[in-house]
């Protein structure tokens, strides 16, 4: 059985994918009352699967009306949006930040499944054997070698 942030993602990405402009605006309460859960599961589902290194923009109004609004960035130009990753990435990055980078990267259909799951072998915890903070760094510098050459191929 999934678990409740995985179902309360799956849910919200579903809502974008029938947007017409790639953007919906929620309300914390209403969705914690929905999936019957505290208002903070849906905080934390946000500020962990909804990131910009996950290819989202969030902004938030608190208060009486308050909403939250997720825009999947626009992929539009490849190379453009790739060297922004890039540069996102910085000079280091996490096992999880790294996986949701090449989630979106195959749902955007830049990369095949295949590449997906030797993008993700390649930056594994199990293959980096190398103690923190090093790992995170190595992980950063493999995970923009394959963003370069990506880059490269969209040219």
């Amino acid at each position: 059985m999934s678990s409740i942030s995985n179902i309360i993602e799956a849910y919200l990405k579903k809502m974008l994918n029938s947007s017409n402009d790639g953007a919906i605006e929620i309300q914390r309460n209403e969705l914690a009352e929905r999936f019957n859960c505290v208002p903070s599961q849906i905080n934390y589902v946000l500020s962990t699967r909804f990131t910009i290194k996950h290819g989202f923009i969030i902004e938030s109004k608190r208060g009486g009306g308050g909403y939250v609004r997720i825009e999947k960035v626009p992929m539009g130009d490849g190379y453009k949006w790739l060297k922004e990753l890039y540069i996102l990435v910085g000079d280091a990055i996490n096992q999880k930040q790294a996986m949701g980078i090449l989630g979106r990267l195959h749902e955007e259909k830049i990369i095949t499944t295949r590449e997906l799951y030797i993008m993700k072998a390649a930056v594994d915890r199990s293959a980096l054997r190398v103690d923190l903070p090093w790992r995170d760094k190595l992980r950063a510098e493999i995970l923009k070698a394959m963003l370069s050459s990506l880059a490269l191929q969209k040219q």
